[in-house]
């Protein structure tokens, strides 16, 4: 695996963690392509936003090898960053629909 190919994963799983939420909380408000889009911003603002705490796809790729604590709190953020995107964007398109 290279830093590329866990990028690529870490990107996916914060688009599958986000259709997930919308889908079980029956939050669906943006559709398949809009919790798609917020998603992938969402898991990269927040891989780029912390990635000086040492969970970047070069870290986890050390010596050619994968860490796999780094590698599992890179999904983690990825995953919190889609979903925390995702309830924004929901507050934020609920106030401004309200008036």
């Amino acid at each position: 695996m290279t830093e590329t190919s866990i990028s690529l994963l870490s990107i996916l799983v914060g688009i599958i963690s986000v259709n997930l939420y919308a889908y079980f909380l029956n939050k669906k408000q943006f559709g398949f392509t809009g919790n798609t889009i917020i998603g992938v911003f969402g898991s990269i603002l927040f891989i780029k936003s912390f990635s000086r705490l040492g969970f970047t796809p070069t870290d986890v790729m050390m010596n050619h090898q994968i860490n796999m604590f780094p590698f599992i709190i890179n999904l983690m953020v990825s995953t919190l960053g889609g979903i925390l995107l995702f309830l924004l964007a929901a507050y934020l398109y609920k106030k401004t629909s309200s008036k």
